[in-house]
C-alpha cells in the first residue's frame, strides 16, 4: 500500500493550511510511499521517513522533535498497534503445542486492555498434503482457537475466522515440505 494511516492523517491535518506533508512510517515501522501535487501542479514523490515537502516543491527531512510538535495531535488520534499473537500446531491436528497454550491468557488482556471489538482468528498449515484438505484444517484451528476465545468472553460478533490453509506461509517453502512455524493461528487483536 503506497500511503500509510500517518500520511493520511497528517494530509487532512493540513489540508486546509496549505503548509507540510511529511512521510511517516506506519505502526509497523515500515515507509511507504506519498505523491504530492503541489500547487504549481509539480509532483513530489516522498519515500524516506520523515521526509517534507512544504509549499516549495523541494523536499527536505524533517527533525523528528519538529515532527512531534507540529503533529502531536494527529500522532496521539492514531489507533494502536494491532496485537499479533502465534499459536503452533502439531502436524496434521488440532492440537496445539504447550507453549502456544500459554499465550492465550496475553490474547484476553490484549482484548481487555484495549477495549476491543475486533479480533481475527486465522488459521493455516504447511505445504504437505492436498490443498483442500490443509484449507479444512486450518479452519478447524481457527475455530478451535475461537471457540476458547468466546468461552474465555469475548463476543462471537467481535471474532472474525478465516482459514488460508497453506497459502500464505510464514515461511515460504516448496509444495510438500514440512515447515512447523507454518503450522499454526494467528490472532490479531485490534
Amino acid at each position: 500500500m503506497k500511503k500509510n494511516i500517518l500520511i493520511l492523517i497528517c494530509m487532512l491535518f493540513l489540508a486546509g493550511c496549505g503548509q507540510t506533508v511529511v512521510l511517516l512510517p506506519d505502526l509497523d515501522g515500515h515507509v511507504g510511499q506519498v505523491d504530492v501535487t503541489m500547487h504549481e501542479g509539480q509532483t513530489v514523490t516522498l519515500n524516506k521517513a520523515l521526509q517534507a515537502v512544504g509549499t516549495k516543491p523541494e523536499v527536505y527531512v524533517m527533525p523528528e522533535s519538529e515532527v512531534q510538535k507540529v503533529f502531536s495531535g494527529a500522532l496521539a488520534a492514531q489507533p494502536e498497534r494491532t496485537e499479533r499473537f502465534l499459536l503452533y500446531f502439531y502436524h496434521d491436528s488440532i492440537k496445539m503445542k504447550p507453549e502456544s497454550i500459554k499465550l492465550l491468557p496475553e490474547i484476553m488482556k490484549a482484548y481487555r486492555d484495549r477495549l476491543s471489538t475486533d479480533v481475527s482468528v486465522i488459521g493455516h498449515t504447511d505445504a504437505v498434503g492436498d490443498k483442500r484438505y490443509n484449507y479444512g484444517l486450518s479452519l478447524r484451528r481457527a475455530q478451535k482457537i475461537g471457540k476458547m476465545l468466546k468461552k474465555e468472553g469475548i463476543p462471537d460478533d467481535q471474532i472474525q475466522i478465516v482459514s488460508h490453509g497453506e497459502e500464505n506461509p510464514l515461511i515460504p517453502t516448496p509444495d510438500g515440505q514440512s515447515q512447523p512455524k507454518n503450522r499454526r493461528v494467528e490472532v490479531l487483536v485490534r
